[in-house]
């Protein structure tokens, strides 16, 4: 396993502004995440420009659809080479296994339960009172229908560290290195050393990082803390 932990989240419209970033950042990151509004707003223009500077990129895009249109999907995503990318465990065992002819060219995590969503939500939409119960139940799914890991909150790892076993990948976000920030949109965060010592293998890191004004000191920080 890279010593290297922290994959950081490339959430951002500015894209001279992120390349600059990424050109700070790469020596000391695991990976760099492209999710929506990079990947929307740049294409596959930005992606690759990304990559030249950095090849380790987890392109988080969460497929979610009948399994036939996630295995082509997939077939695509493929071509531009993440070594990490996402499925929605809920679309169902069949669409979760329709990744498997493509899974040696990259690694298929499957995404539990949002960060952004409590209890209330879970039990409305999923019809379960408690998060750590149903995101233990999709890792378990997950780890059967053979994809590589689970994307979830620091406040889940343990549950699901237990059910999956070591090898499992535990892709964490909700990471803050203060748990006291106001209007966060997050529900259920963590700090680094924390979700790492509960099981997680990487965390992704996005506003901690990106916003600041001193962002390679902050990650060196973090990289510091987990040693």
């Amino acid at each position: 396993m890279d010593s290297k932990k922290v994959i950081v989240a490339l959430d951002s419209s500015n894209f001279d502004k992120t390349i600059k970033l990424v050109k700070i950042l790469k020596d000391d990151v695991y990976a760099f995440k492209i999710g929506y509004e990079f990947f929307f707003n740049f294409g596959l223009i930005g992606y690759k420009k990304v990559y030249s500077i950095c090849p380790k990129i987890f392109l988080d895009l969460k497929l979610h659809d009948i399994p036939n249109t996630v295995k082509k999907g997939l077939k695509a995503l493929i071509k531009i080479k993440p070594i990490l990318t996402t499925i929605h465990i809920s679309g169902g065992d069949e669409m979760m296994q329709s990744t498997k002819s493509e899974k040696k060219l990259t690694k298929v995590l499957g995404v539990s339960i949002l960060t952004s969503m409590n209890n209330k939500q879970t039990n409305k939409y999923y019809n379960e009172k408690k998060i750590s119960s149903l995101v233990k139940k999709f890792a378990k799914a997950a780890k059967q229908n053979m994809l590589d890991g689970v994307v979830c909150s620091p406040q889940e790892i343990k549950h699901i560290r237990k059910t999956v076993g070591k090898k499992f990948i535990i892709v964490t976000p909700g990471i803050r290195i203060d748990k006291n920030i106001k209007n966060d949109d997050q529900e259920r965060i963590e700090t680094p050393k924390k979700a790492i010592s509960l099981g997680a293998n990487y965390l992704v890191i996005g506003r901690p990082i990106t916003k600041s004004k001193h962002p390679l000191k902050i990650l060196k920080e973090i990289n510091n803390s987990l040693i």
